[in-house]
């Protein structure tokens, strides 16, 4: 689980599948003394966006099966990639960032999967810097040894957050769960959650989200500015 720490890596082990990168990493680190926690709510086919300070925004953005949680600048043209996605391996792949019934993931998993970790980047300096890594992990097939450790070690670097589903509305679907869903999507009882009828009394293999509320907490480094609309909460940190 994750430990809202800034983090060097130690210990590094990287799967690859495909195009996708799997971190997992042994740390040693200092814990971030101070928590952005943001709280909302979203119906299917709606936006949430919260501003987060120095011109990012937080953003769940609706797609036809869900929400993909996204950090992106407020202001100009939007990047080919957002600050959170490239901070989160693996990519393209099943991800802690998508919200939805992709991958064979049914409605119950996707809130099962709970809480959820991520990481981002908190300024353009450090966006480019995972953009230059991960475009050198891109640019070979199978990618280098040196773009993948160069890939896992920036990534290590960014501050971490977490998505927790505090309540949903969703419709159940009727397929078994999958291996991925069940390595991942443990949580669902435990979750607040109720059950809606499907549309026209017909159920599907995956069903439907329809409404969530969450909570989001993200490490905040010292020098981040934070919108005033952010709520900041100390917490402990070691030395």
């Amino acid at each position: 689980m994750l430990s809202r720490r800034w983090v060097q890596v130690a210990v590094v082990s990287v799967v690859l599948s495909g195009s996708s990168i799997h971190l997992q990493a042994a740390q040693s680190h200092k814990a971030a003394c101070v928590q952005a926690v943001i709280e909302g709510e979203v119906q299917a086919g709606q936006s949430w966006s919260h501003p987060l300070g120095q011109g990012l925004q937080l953003l769940l953005e609706p797609i036809a099966s869900g929400w993909v949680l996204r950090v992106l600048p407020q202001a100009g043209a939007r990047p080919p990639h957002d600050y959170a996605e490239l901070a989160t391996p693996p990519y393209q792949s099943v991800n802690p960032l998508l919200l939805s019934t992709d991958f064979s993931f049914r409605a119950q998993d996707a809130v099962g999967w709970n809480p959820r970790h991520f990481r981002f980047a908190v300024n353009d300096e450090d966006y480019q810097r995972l953009l230059r890594a991960y475009e050198a992990y891109r640019s070979t097939q199978p990618p280098s040894t040196a773009a993948q450790a160069e890939l896992v070690k920036v990534v290590g670097h960014m501050p971490e957050g977490t998505f927790e589903i505090l309540d949903s509305h969703l419709v159940p679907g009727t397929a078994d769960q999958t291996g991925s869903a069940a390595a991942v999507a443990s949580h669902f009882l435990s979750t607040a959650h109720s059950l809606d009828m499907p549309s026209g009394g017909k159920t599907t293999p995956l069903g439907r989200l329809n409404w969530v509320r969450f909570r989001i907490r993200l490490d905040i480094p010292p020098t981040f500015r934070s919108d005033p609309q952010v709520h900041l909460q100390k917490r402990g940190c070691s030395s």
